[in-house]
């Protein structure tokens, strides 16, 4: 009875350690279409601006469920390579058949044996600690790869919301222009009627005014366009009419170049997973150079033998030799392997050095992408004081061309040139406006940082 017991002690041990095993992998998070099913739910009705457009295209889009399943994998590769610590526990069960008699006084052919393993890794060379470390470097590098692809899509959600913006202000533009021109055909076709005017001033506003409204249909196209394009970006149907709102409008920014470039060189994901992957890429030399070093490790190990299924004795197995356990170290090393360990390590050392190298290069492209982005938003905004100017001007132009030709002292040409040039800056203004927050976004994510509703420039 008491072999019996000592027995099934360690196959209690096993079965209790597998079922740990798998509350662990119930335990885990949860699959990324399980969180996405519900958000999908989420409401789209209402005012959409900027900043929730911008929150829901993170929470619902499909670039953020492929990086965040990326991460969740990253996150159990590293509880993998901590498991590597622990002991590995193993059994086995088997059965053989003998040509001759066990023992003299026996005619059994029959051995049936039971076994459990228990492997602890000593030391590995460091294989096992830098295995792990790289793990996490990895998990961290992977959360740094999230940030990035948050930053990439908020830009090019702002970018788009902009673009509507903008879209919708050359659709007012354009209705403006052409409620402009059919007023100035009606008062040519009066003048034309009572014999003031030739017919090819009529001829002329005509064409004028079936440009505009091409510029109009072309207008409201960009409008339906930007709004799809939207749609798709905030994982909602195309179909769906949206009622995104807001205006493009400037305001005050006061950050330096320094600044710029401080706060950058400290929060690009980019310039993160850059440092992540030169120590990931050392992590690979420790790895590399383990072979070097003797790998040692703990085993015991518990046998009970029968001659039966059951495992009894019957007479044949002494109890010294029918259950027994065994305790031992065993340390192993490859001595000679023509180089090849020797020159895989070789070969780590060289590559870390070629990514500290991109890191450095990445660093240098993140400056310029600051700077450039800097310089874009005071283009822009001495653009936008130009153009309000240009657009004053161009209604004084205009609203004077119309007077002096209704006092038949100016022509046909003046009014449709002036309306032509009102036109112009009412769009130049609009780019201007729309490339100063562009810019704005831009530049926040070429600093590594998130600015929603581009409410702040600070």
């Amino acid at each position: 009875m008491r072999l019996k017991r000592v027995f099934i002690f360690p196959l209690i041990l096993l079965a209790v350690m597998a079922f740990s095993v798998t509350a662990m992998a119930m335990d885990a998070d949860p699959a990324p279409g399980e969180e996405q099913a519900v958000s999908a739910m989420d409401d789209y009705t209402g005012d959409i601006d900027l900043e929730r457009a911008v929150k829901r295209a993170l929470e619902l889009n499909p670039q953020m469920t492929a990086i965040r399943a990326q991460l969740t994998g990253s996150q159990f590769g590293t509880r993998s390579a901590f498991g590597n610590f622990l002991p590995e526990v193993g059994g086995s069960y088997g059965y053989t058949n003998y040509g001759r008699r066990l023992t003299s006084t026996t005619r059994r052919h029959d051995d049936w044996v039971a076994n459990v393993n228990v492997t602890q890794p000593i030391f590995k060379g460091f294989n096992l600690l830098a295995t792990w470390q790289r793990a996490k470097l990895t998990e961290e590098s992977n959360q740094a790869s999230l940030d990035n692809v948050e930053l990439t899509l908020i830009s090019s959600v702002q970018s788009n919301f902009l673009s509507l913006l903008k879209a919708r202000m050359d659709v007012k533009s354009a209705e403006d222009s052409v409620a402009r021109l059919e007023s100035q055909l009606k008062v040519i076709s009066a003048f034309y009627e009572v014999g003031l005017r030739p017919k090819a001033e009529v001829l002329d506003a005509e064409v004028d005014l079936a440009t505009a409204r091409q510029d109009l249909l072309t207008a409201k196209n960009s409008v339906s366009t930007q709004m799809a394009q939207l749609n798709t970006l905030l994982n909602i149907p195309l179909e769906a009419d949206a009622n995104y709102v807001g205006q493009l409008k400037d305001f005050p920014f006061s950050l330096t170049l320094q600044d710029c470039l401080s706060r950058a060189y400290k929060s690009r994901p980019d310039l993160i997973i850059g440092k992540k992957s030169v120590e990931i890429a050392e992590k690979d030399s420790t790895i590399a150079a383990s072979s070097f070093y003797p790998s040692v490790e703990g085993e015991w190990n518990y046998y009970n033998k029968g001659v039966d299924a059951g495992l009894s004795r019957d007479g044949v197995y002494p109890y010294t030799s029918k259950e027994y356990y065994t305790v031992g170290v065993t340390a192993s090393m490859t001595l000679f392997e023509w180089g090849a360990d020797y020159y895989d390590y070789k070969k780590a050392e060289e590559n870390v050095k070629q990514v500290e190298a991109q890191l450095e290069e990445t660093r240098l492209n993140a400056g310029f992408e600051v700077k450039t982005a800097l310089l874009n938003i005071n283009e822009a905004a001495d653009r936008i004081e130009v153009a309000k100017k240009s657009v004053a001007a161009a209604e004084e132009a205009y609203r004077m061309a119309v007077a002096r030709y209704q006092a038949q002292v100016g022509t046909n040409t003046d009014v449709l040139n002036a309306q032509s040039r009102l036109t112009t800056s009412e769009a130049q203004l609009s780019q201007a406006l729309a490339d100063y927050g562009t810019s704005v976004s831009t530049l926040f994510v070429a600093m590594g940082e998130k600015n929603l509703g581009l409410n702040k420039a600070e």
